[in-house]
């Protein structure tokens, strides 16, 4: 299979990683994480689990999805590893602030 992979982890502290990886292996490159290769922030959060992933096949649609959910609150990150995809607009920091005119409330 071509293209790559972007993927979250979950690291030992609870916390959430997002990657990228070109390697068709996605298993290996998890296990690169758990080894501590990659240094940087799982090295100190170890042991990773994989909780989602998705393969695109261009590195640059990954990259800029991956740049996209690193933005994301907590919240709207697990409603994607839970596969709720209904919840994603309502958990938009947009949305909860008010400047999406469907939940601004009325001025009667």
């Amino acid at each position: 299979m071509d293209g790559c992979w972007f993927y979250i982890l979950r690291c030992a502290d609870g916390s959430y990683y997002v990657g990228t990886s070109r390697s068709q292996d996605l298993e290996t490159r998890i296990s690169q994480h758990n080894q501590g290769i990659f240094g940087g922030y799982t090295a100190k959060r170890r042991p990773v689990v994989l909780v989602y992933s998705a393969h695109f096949a261009s590195i640059i649609d990954a990259i800029a999805y991956e740049r996209q959910v690193k933005g994301w609150s907590r919240a709207k990150k697990e409603a994607l590893i839970r596969g709720d995809l209904d919840a994603l607009p309502g958990l938009s920091k947009s949305y909860r602030s008010g400047r999406n005119p469907a939940s601004t409330p009325d001025n009667n």
